[in-house]
């Protein structure tokens, strides 16, 4: 079996470019044989991108997120244009709308939004989309200016009828689920993915945050954890995990563009 975090802060885990490619190893040995790397900011994605680019079945996103809203940098877009055309970055982002944490203002936030959705739609890239208590605006965004290579809910925390109402509108999206499925009180992602269809799900760690439950003494998350959401996951849908785990697999490398092999 093989497994694809289709979302992690590595850089975020450790600092230090030595423990950086541990984490890549200790994860090839738990089977996580593919990783999406997302810059911690803007600023740091060339750095992240040198440290990490040799390192096989790493690949990268690259973006600036509403946590940025007040400062993405004078150069930012100049910045993703230029990174789009580097080997292994597959997808522009995180970015999108985060509502809770209030970053500058909502105005400022759906400009940077829409921007990238924007850069996404012109150089043919999926988007990965943060959205924290901003569910209804991003959607509305999404009738409009959805990419053609569609776009992933990272760390989904909407509920099952978002996600129909994403799926009945038509639109190219899958829903990624991180450590935080495992928990008890998550009923509202339970509900959604006994409620999707499979070949919209991925599985991501959002390392170093949402540890799984059965990591929860553990001070972060980690690409190697990810076999555990699996788990939990083939055991709520009642089904193999080999068989999940290769799902998985096809669905990830479908909406980043990469082969299966």
């Amino acid at each position: 079996m093989q497994f694809f975090d289709t979302h992690a802060h590595i850089g975020l885990i450790y600092d230090d470019p030595v423990r950086q490619i541990s984490v890549i190893q200790q994860a090839k040995q738990a089977g996580v044989t593919r990783i999406i790397s997302i810059n911690n900011s803007i600023l740091d994605f060339k750095k992240e991108y040198a440290f990490l680019k040799s390192q096989k079945g790493v690949y990268h996103a690259v973006g600036v997120g509403p946590s940025e809203v007040n400062n993405p940098g004078a150069d930012w877009i100049k910045i993703i244009e230029e990174s789009v055309s580097l080997p292994n970055v597959v997808a522009i982002g995180e970015t999108g709308l985060d509502y809770f944490k209030q970053y500058g203002d909502k105005r400022r936030q759906i400009e940077l939004f829409i921007t990238q959705l924007e850069l996404a739609q012109k150089h043919n890239l999926p988007v990965i989309i943060h959205n924290r208590d901003a569910g209804k605006d991003i959607f509305e965004i999404l009738q409009d200016r959805l990419p053609e290579k569609g776009a992933i809910f990272h760390c989904y925390s909407e509920d099952a009828p978002y996600a129909k109402k994403c799926l009945d509108a038509g639109m190219n999206v899958y829903f990624s689920f991180a450590g935080n499925l495992t928990y008890r009180n998550a009923r509202n992602l339970h509900e959604t993915v006994l409620n999707i269809p499979l070949d919209r799900i991925l599985l991501e760690t959002e390392s170093p945050f949402m540890i799984p439950a059965e990591f929860r003494e553990k001070k972060r998350t980690m690409p190697a954890y990810l076999p555990s959401t699996a788990r939990f996951l083939a055991e709520m849908l009642e089904t193999d995990l080999e068989k999940l785990s290769a799902q998985l697999w096809t669905n990830s490398c479908k909406v980043f563009n990469l082969p299966e092999e």
